[in-house]
């Protein structure tokens, strides 16, 4: 009798634990479509960002310290279109064809893998090299928030003497024709200072 009563409690406790697991089991969510070959597809952020595909014009705006007066630079234009996942923009003096001294290059896009905006820029006015910078969070695509990994402008005048830089970008969409670039420094000089250094205001070309 001892060892029937053992054994009709080890099957109790195995049809408790085998029922257990079936209901986890059940609440387990179901495996999404998410495959390899669909994260490289352009998913809404892309659809957002091929959006913005077209002419552009800039009005650039520039601080070179904070206080300072701006220097305001007219008459360009920004050129944009879709390098598979990446929106590709060139900015250049006005004129509807890219054969003008390009004075920045850049590619913004979302990364499905990781879950946030990707952003690489090229400035050929200054010799800074490329600056890469990712967004923290997946931001929504009408206001993205990048952070630059620090680097080293060359200083100004006729002497060379180094400052690191960081930077953050952030990339508002107030409307369909209408969107605002604004750069924000800081020196490694101790102070801890921000400021808006750039700004780009564009305005879609041929907007209705």
């Amino acid at each position: 009798m001892h060892n029937f009563v053992k054994l009709a409690l080890f099957a109790a406790i195995n049809t408790i634990f085998t029922i257990s697991v079936h209901a986890q089991t059940a609440t387990v969510p179901a495996a999404t479509d998410i495959t390899p070959a669909n994260m490289n597809i352009l998913g809404r952020e892309g659809e957002a960002l091929a959006s913005r595909v077209g002419l552009w014009d800039v009005v650039e705006t520039a601080w070179s310290r904070p206080g300072a007066a701006p220097e305001i630079i007219r008459g360009q234009v920004a050129e944009r279109r879709m390098v598979g996942l990446y929106l590709q923009e060139l900015l250049h003096p006005s004129s509807d064809t890219a054969d003008k001294g390009v004075n920045r290059l850049d590619y913004l896009g979302f990364n499905r893998v990781t879950g946030r905006w990707e952003y690489l820029s090229m400035d050929t006015r200054v010799a800074v090299g490329l600056m890469p910078a990712w967004s923290f969070d997946n931001d929504p695509v009408d206001r993205i928030r990048t952070q630059f990994d620090p680097f080293v402008v060359p200083g100004s005048g006729n002497l060379v003497t180094g400052q690191l830089l960081r930077m953050e970008q952030i990339i508002e969409k107030p409307s369909p024709d209408k969107e605002i670039k604004n750069q924000y420094f800081i020196l490694a000089d101790g102070s801890g200072t921000k400021w808006l250094a750039h700004q780009y205001i564009y305005t879609r070309r041929n907007a209705q």
